[in-house]
């Protein structure tokens, strides 16, 4: 028989499992309260929206051939047009030329990790980072550098030689917090300082429920080189957070000429996103992405404020947690000596309750950086405020029990943390 074992190529050897991914097979478990995932509510998608933009397509000799032929590989210009639109009104002034539709914003950062990274290159991210950001970059061999938490670390000549720094600014995953606007200054001060690029993820930016929106690094950068063909920028951005994640429909913006690049892994990828979820999608967005992301906002806003709540009354004292402004996410710290995986096995086996530990958000070799054992993250996406409660009462419980002293007391107030972790 073929050992298939000795064929894979080494790049293998560190792609692992999503533990987020591997915890949405349980989802059909109706018994368990389900407090770690991040999937959007399908509660709020836009039925409607999109049966009228199909029909509309399908009732179109034109439009129907179209949708079922291959699109660009570039993707689809009206829809490129239109975000480029969208993006020049959020202060990032482009055109089609620096659009690339992906499938998926997921598909962009594979693509950029596939563009800039050789084995043994070294790739800097925030620790903790998404898991998909380093699932996606880990099959490129890199070696991982830390962003230091505090900005008045970011020293070029303490953080010189990554190819990129990879950054989540808005209500980032899996932490909930938001870079201010001066720590992303100093970060597009320390890219033109080491030469690295930036990879900015904006999948939540439209999710703000507190306060005022702050600029995208990208429009920021826009701002100083008074061109986006000039910038160290390359901003992915998704519909799957505010339309519905299915159509599998994202983008990458930045240069011309990088763009141009990330066209050709497009088409040595898959050719092309799917002309017909482009289409759909337009037409679903040109009529009403603001009332979609305005509902989705008042539900999600709902549900952070149910669950910071329940956070409050029944986590015990030196238990802290963020307070997040937006975005979908709530990163909870446990005192040192308890191991968050054991709680979330415990937490899981015990109580029916799924949280997603925090070490699946740490890249091999940080397992010595603060956070990495005794945090673990929670979303209020989608659940509703009566299940979100029972299950944070469940797990207080929990921590009460592995406490080293029983008799510890509900904290009145949470420790939390709005600016950048």
């Amino acid at each position: 028989m073929t050992d298939w074992n000795s064929l894979y190529a080494t790049r293998m050897d560190g792609v692992i499992a999503s533990d987020i991914r591997e915890r949405m097979k349980l989802l059909d478990a109706s018994q368990l309260i389900h407090l770690g995932g991040g999937l959007p509510d399908p509660d709020i998608f836009p039925y409607r929206a999109l049966s009228d933009a199909s029909a509309a397509i399908w009732a179109d000799a034109t439009l129907a051939r179209t949708a079922l032929q291959y699109a660009p590989s570039e993707g689809y210009a009206p829809l490129r047009a239109w975000i480029a639109a969208r993006m020049a009104r959020d202060g990032a002034p482009c055109t089609i030329d620096n659009i690339m539709i992906t499938n998926g914003s997921q598909q962009g950062l594979d693509f950029i990790a596939k563009l800039l990274l050789s084995p043994g290159d070294k790739a800097m991210v925030e620790i903790p980072s998404f898991i998909g950001a380093l699932r996606a970059f880990d099959a490129y061999q890199p070696d991982y550098m830390a962003l230091p938490q505090d900005s008045r670390d970011w020293q070029a000549d303490r953080l010189s030689g990554a190819k990129f720094c990879y950054v989540g600014p808005d209500f980032r995953n899996p932490t909930g917090t938001t870079m201010t606007l001066a720590e992303r200054e100093a970060l597009l001060d320390l890219a033109e300082e080491t030469g690295m690029a930036l990879v900015e993820d904006g999948c939540y930016q439209a999710l703000r429920y507190d306060g005022e929106p702050i600029s995208s690094l990208l429009a920021l950068a826009v701002r100083r080189h008074g061109d986006i063909n000039r910038v160290p920028v390359l901003h992915t951005g998704t519909f799957s957070k505010t339309v519905a994640p299915s159509l599998r429909v994202g983008w990458v913006a930045g240069p011309a000429d990088v763009i141009r690049k990330l066209v050709l892994i497009k088409q040595a990828s898959d050719l092309a996103t799917s002309a017909f979820n482009q289409m759909l999608l337009l037409r679903v967005v040109e009529q009403g992405l603001d009332a979609a992301v305005a509902l989705g906002c008042r539900t999600y806003r709902e549900r952070r404020d149910s669950m910071l709540e329940a956070l409050r009354e029944a986590m015990p004292e030196r238990v802290g947690w963020t307070r997040p402004d937006g975005g979908l996410y709530i990163w909870v710290e446990l005192p040192e000596d308890i191991d968050a995986s054991l709680f979330a096995q415990r937490a899981l086996a015990e109580h029916s309750v799924s949280i997603i530990a925090g070490a699946a958000f740490f890249p091999a070799g940080t397992q010595d950086m603060p956070g990495y054992r005794n945090s673990f993250r929670l979303s209020f996406s989608m659940i509703d405020a009566q299940r979100a409660r029972e299950g944070i009462l469940r797990i207080g419980d929990l921590a009460r029990q592995m406490m080293p002293s029983a008799k510890s007391r509900q904290s009145v107030a949470a420790v939390t943390t709005t600016s950048s972790a």
